[in-house]
């Protein structure tokens, strides 16, 4: 059920009078009709209706009741589903006055096959597809690839690719340096590797004491068996492991815990997390959630809480740092959506609180640095509105670069700056076509049209300032671009490299201006434009090395006769890629079905050739 009013002259009194009393959720809508903030409500119209009493809210309340030109109710059957609903409306929308989580990306995990005869140790993120056992999440993928590195040496489990797998045909350098068994040759056999893989487990699942005692066990065993080579191996792999279990088990806990800790100042917060999963610290991970000018630390880690675990694996435990509001009514939704009991814990201690209060400094030292950078930033925005003149401090940057190799694979970069420092969800890469080699000018000029051809749709925000890397030539075809889309609100300002390209000797072009723009000696907003300039060449380069890479993988195919789309497809994935097709061997190559032995020869002669051997 929805209701819905949207008007510039909102009648709060006669909304109010026809709202419902069951729970659900409520948006309130600006003059624009945009959603600036999302509420849930056992009783809508008792939550409702404290917004327009002036002796019941805070002057922030205040700021925003002020655009309320409209309000959407929609009616749940439970507080609880309103929780829920409210969570992914915030996630969806980031509305302008609600605390909203930034930074969402899914969680790396490591993963242990079962679909293979012998099982591979992998990296994984995104969607759980593969028939195995996921253990984690990690708090990033170093936390994941520091854990497989540690395995690797424990236990030698494979963690290469299939394709690579597949096409052995002698031992690697991972068996040579002991950290491989190879199985890809047939050097161990099922039951044994098993074994390490079994072992692996364990460790994973927070086993690691009974593991220890499995392998003392095996080596008095091979000890009483004058196996003593056999016995030396096991006494290393238990002091291997023992030093891995002293580094990253804690004392006492032995299920799935997470610790939040929240300290908020000057309108910032900062959520530090960690992960404990089967007793082991997998790492933290910190996040600044857009707070909505809210600074009560326990209302942000609820509002944390709702958003983040929303689609992620729940563990049974949270310990937080401030008490929540409503610890009740989020501990039953979590644990409905995790199927099993989910604790919120305040008041702990021990061991505990030791990691709690570690939490707790971690996020105070995050939030410091944190409040640092970003006061330096607007210094910088402030700076820069000085030297451009700018009627109004700019919020939004963008900046354009373009990379090629001798006019091929020419690729354009469009980067975006706020008064946070980079928006990376909004920059734009363009594939340039249709243009004269080497062409930098219409190169520029495709890339803005482009682009703002996009903005004047509605699909992005424009920016206050236009920086184009490059000088008067690239600056004019920028603005052609914007004179053909009839844009005349956006300053261009074109960033060319000083003598010798050292740092701090840009100059700034204007245009129709003859002279660079006479920018104060060491104005702080030259390091915005030169922070915002390198970051767009490094994204530029970065496109055009992958664009170049992909080019030449397919061309040095392409040229071998009788080597269709299909098979040439069937070789990149064999070999995992055209470094692995170049250094195999003409037998590894026929082996593939599809490939002759002639077809092999001749595709062993093309490389071998290139290679020039």
């Amino acid at each position: 059920m929805n209701d819905a009013v949207v008007a510039a002259d909102f009648d709060a009194k006669a909304f109010l009078k026809t709202l419902t009393q069951r729970p659900g959720i409520y948006k309130m809508l600006d003059a624009k009709g945009e959603i600036i903030y999302i509420g849930k409500a056992k009783n809508l119209k008792n939550r409702v209706s404290s917004y327009f009493r002036s002796n019941a809210v805070s002057p922030k309340q205040s700021a925003m009741v002020a655009k309320v030109c409209g309000i959407e109710v929609t009616v749940t059957h439970t507080e609880g589903e309103a929780l829920l609903l409210e969570s992914q409306l915030i996630k969806r929308h980031k509305p302008r006055y609600n605390i909203s989580l930034r930074d969402d990306k899914s969680y790396p995990y490591v993963f242990i096959s079962s679909f293979h005869d012998f099982p591979q140790l992998s990296y994984h993120r995104g969607a759980k597809k593969r028939k195995g056992r996921y253990f984690g999440p990690y708090p990033s993928a170093s936390a994941v690839k520091e854990t497989l590195k540690l395995l690797q040496k424990i236990f030698p489990v494979r963690q290469c690719e299939d394709s690579y797998y597949n096409a052995r045909s002698r031992p690697c350098l991972q068996h040579q340096i002991e950290r491989c068994t190879a199985p890809c040759v047939g050097l161990i056999s099922k039951q044994d590797y098993q074994i390490d893989v079994d072992s692996t487990i364990l460790f994973l699942e927070g086993q690691g004491g009974q593991l220890v005692d499995q392998l003392v066990q095996k080596m008095e065993t091979a000890a009483t068996a004058l196996e003593f080579e056999q016995a030396a191996a096991y006494r290393d792999q238990i002091q291997r492991l023992r030093a891995v279990l002293e580094k990253h088990f804690i004392e006492g806990e032995k299920g799935d815990v997470d610790i939040l800790a929240c300290t908020a100042k000057a309108d910032l917060a900062c959520v530090q997390v960690f992960f404990i999963r089967n007793g082991q610290n997998l790492g933290n991970r910190q996040f600044f959630p857009k707070t909505g000018d809210e600074n009560d630390p326990g209302l942000i880690l609820q509002a944390f809480i709702s958003q983040y675990y929303l689609d992620k694996t729940v563990p049974h435990e949270l310990i937080v740092s401030h008490p929540l509001p409503e610890t009740a009514l989020l501990s039953d939704v979590l644990a409905g959506q995790a199927k099993h009991a989910v604790a919120i814990s305040h008041n702990v201690r021990g061991e505990r609180q030791k990691w709690l209060q570690m939490a707790v400094t971690n996020a105070d030292s995050a939030l410091t640095a944190k409040l640092a950078d970003k006061q330096g930033l607007y210094a910088r925005f402030l700076s820069l509105q000085q030297e451009f003149h700018c009627a109004d401090v700019p919020k939004r940057l963008e900046c354009f670069d373009i990379s090629h190799t001798q006019g091929e694979q020419t690729v354009a970069s469009c980067v975006v700056f706020d008064r946070e420092g980079p928006v990376k969800s909004a920059y734009r890469r363009f594939n340039i076509e249709g243009v004269t080699g080497g062409d930098d000018y219409a190169a520029i000029h495709q890339a803005v049209f482009r682009r703002f051809r996009r903005q004047k749709q509605g699909e992005h925000p424009a920016p206050d300032i236009l920086l184009i890397d490059g000088g008067k030539g690239q600056v004019s075809a920028a603005q052609k671009a914007l004179a053909e889309l009839e844009i005349n609100n956006v300053m261009i300002v074109g960033v060319s490299k000083g003598p010798d390209r050292k740092a701090g000797m840009e100059k700034i072009i204007l245009p129709n201006q003859d002279q660079p723009l006479d920018v104060s000696p060491g104005a702080s907003a030259l390091l915005l434009i030169q922070h915002i300039r390198d970051e767009a060449h490094r994204f530029a380069i970065t496109g055009h090395r992958q664009r170049r890479g992909k080019a030449k993988q397919q061309s040095a195919l392409e040229d071998i006769a009788g080597l269709g789309p299909k098979r040439r497809q069937v070789l990149l994935k064999q070999f995992g890629g055209l470094q692995g097709v170049s250094s195999a061997g003409v037998d590894a190559l026929a082996s593939i079905e599809g490939i002759s032995r002639q077809l092999a020869q001749r595709i062993y002669d093309t490389f071998h050739h290139q290679d020039g051997s």
